[in-house]
């Protein structure tokens, strides 16, 4: 019969199983929500790190160094494209705004920190935690191992200050920024009208609602017998769709059944009366031409044809910085329709004014030989596909580590200056990204992969954190005190209404789109979230991207500045 100390036992000797049992519950855990509030994922798997801890498991630094590695590449990779377009000369307010805002929570650490009396270490947790960037911490460990005198700082508590902060964190950013935040732009009635009239300028909704089938779709197929008189003497397949192009609709003749055959649709192919023709279109539009081109027919075999959705990376000039509406109208683009425009992760509006970006994944719909056309002129397809390319993956983290880690480092007296390894390791995922953007022939990773590694790689880094620091943790805590919490509430509030009273007053963006910037730079997705449900918009998510990117890459980099700054 097993007691609890052989179950222990058996833990301590084969330590990657604890780690896996934390990410298991921690992910668990981190699904619960009363009301808005959550722990997160991460904060979950760190506290059950922590309890799992007690049992003293040792677990090897080589594993948790590797799961970070693929993190930061993760992070890298997805954000790159955003990164680099930021760097455009439309995109520079955003990113300055990014800059200011990152400078805005280094500053409130750093200010939080020097008033407490807080060492390296617990600084580096109190930027984890209250500016929601995990990552921060891995960065900061290996920043204070490179230090002389490094080896004498507590790192226990470090997580400790991370868990204690991140709570409002993430709880506190989402609230200020959807509760607050609109009171310091004028009031929610003033923001939504904001929302509107950027919508409005923007133009119409343009996109295809993506998900499952539902029974009112967006963009449908159907036949008509073409009874209207106008068919007398046969129009043209292209004379009918600029008839109703000129009344600001866009239609496809996409079938064509003539004395019974189905004929290979053409811009001179004529449609005469009785003749039976497949339109496409937006719902609202085909509808109102029902009644005007003629009656409605059950064919089953005029419209059982296949309708195709792919994925495209956007990277040629003739598509990026164009706008939706003017892409739409480009005669490959004939017969295809957007479904969706995804950014760094993020679902775009797909807006009329709109620009495309590079880099962007938009969905097309439309018929096989309409949507391959049409990747072709936008950039290149990007299916689905379960492969990643290792070469890329392994090779650019060993140079990134390498170069920025070992051959790019300076010093002052005893204090290291570099980005160390990890930082190394998210420029190479910035610069692959872009590169994959650029050149699709560049070993892409799947979008899922990417999820795997940025969860797995920061989870499983958390627990063995969590682990590690278990049977100290508690020691940790009654070090730093109770008022830790409000330190951390102080750090996370100053750069969010900083950010939104800046965004007002110095960038004067759009109010919704402030809020947007705001939550971008200090890349929290809740945040972004809960703005979008309050103003009844997603209007925020435009100005999302670029920040997020700039912010992502600037706040892990914090990590190894905030050590320098107060070691």
């Amino acid at each position: 019969m097993f007691t609890g100390t052989d179950i222990i036992h058996f833990l301590q000797e084969n330590p990657a199983l604890p780690v896996f049992l934390t990410v298991a519950i921690g992910f668990w855990i981190g699904k619960f929500r009363y009301k808005s509030f959550s722990l997160g994922t991460v904060t979950s798997v760190l506290l059950v790190g922590v309890v799992v801890g007690q049992m003293k498991i040792d677990i090897p630094e080589p594993a948790k160094t590797l799961f970070f590695m693929l993190f930061l590449f993760a992070v890298g990779y997805a954000v790159g494209p955003q990164f680099f377009r930021g760097l455009k000369k439309d995109g520079l307010p955003q990113v300055g705004f990014a800059v200011v805002v990152c400078l805005l929570c280094l500053f409130s650490v750093w200010l939080s920190a020097k008033i407490m009396g807080y060492n390296a270490a617990q600084a580096a947790g109190l930027l984890a935690g209250s500016q929601t960037m995990s990552a921060a911490i891995g960065a900061a460990t290996d920043t204070i191992g490179e230090l002389q005198g490094g080896d004498r700082i507590d790192l226990s508590t470090m997580p400790v200050c991370y868990a204690v902060t991140y709570i409002f964190g993430t709880a506190g950013s989402a609230w200020i920024l959807s509760s607050i935040g609109p009171k310091l732009l004028g009031g929610v009635a003033k923001v939504k009208e904001a929302a509107r009239e950027l919508e409005a300028k923007m133009g119409q909704d343009l996109s295809i609602t993506p998900g499952f089938d539902p029974a009112a779709r967006a963009v449908v197929f159907r036949a008509f017998s073409a009874d209207n008189p106008w068919f007398e003497g046969g129009k043209t397949v292209k004379e009918f769709e600029t008839y109703v192009a000129a009344q600001g609709k866009r239609l496809f003749v996409e079938r064509v059944r003539q004395r019974g055959t189905i004929r290979e649709v053409s811009p001179r192919l004529r449609i005469y009366p009785k003749d039976e023709i497949v339109v496409s279109g937006r719902r609202q539009y085909v509808i109102e031409e029902e009644t005007w081109i003629g009656h409605e027919v059950e064919d089953a075999d005029l419209v059982n044809f296949a309708v195709e959705n792919l994925p495209v990376v956007v990277n040629r000039k003739g598509a990026a910085g164009q706008t939706v509406r003017s892409v739409l109208g480009k005669r490959y683009m004939h017969g295809v329709s957007i479904r969706s425009i995804r950014r760094a992760g993020v679902k775009i509006p797909v807006l009329g004014e709109n620009k495309l970006d590079t880099g962007d994944r938009v969905t097309l719909v439309g018929l096989k030989q309409d949507v391959d056309r049409a990747a072709e002129n936008l950039g290149f397809a990007d299916p689905v596909s379960e492969k990643t390319g290792m070469t890329l993956l392994g090779l650019a983290i060993f140079l990134g580590g390498l170069i920025f880690g070992w051959l790019l480092v300076t010093r002052i007296g005893s204090v290291p200056l570099s980005l160390t390894v990890s930082g190394g390791v998210l420029i190479a995922g910035l610069v692959c990204g872009w590169l994959r953007s650029k050149r699709p022939t560049l070993g892409g990773i799947p979008d899922s992969a990417v999820w795997l590694l940025n969860n797995a790689g920061l989870n499983v880094f958390i627990a063995i954190v969590g682990i590690s620091t278990g049977p100290s943790f508690v020691k940790g805590f009654q070090e730093v005190g109770w008022s830790l919490f409000l330190v951390g509430a102080f750090a996370t509030s100053l750069p969010l209404i900083g950010g939104i009273l800046i965004g007002r007053y110095l960038f004067r963006f759009n109010p919704a789109l402030t809020l947007g910037c705001v939550a971008g730079s200090r890349t929290t997705t809740a945040a972004l979230g809960a703005v979008e449900e309050t103003i009844e918009s997603d209007v925020p998510a435009m100005g999302y991207t670029i920040t997020y990117a700039i912010g992502n890459t600037l706040l892990i980099i914090w990590g190894v500045v905030i050590v320098l700054l107060i070691a």
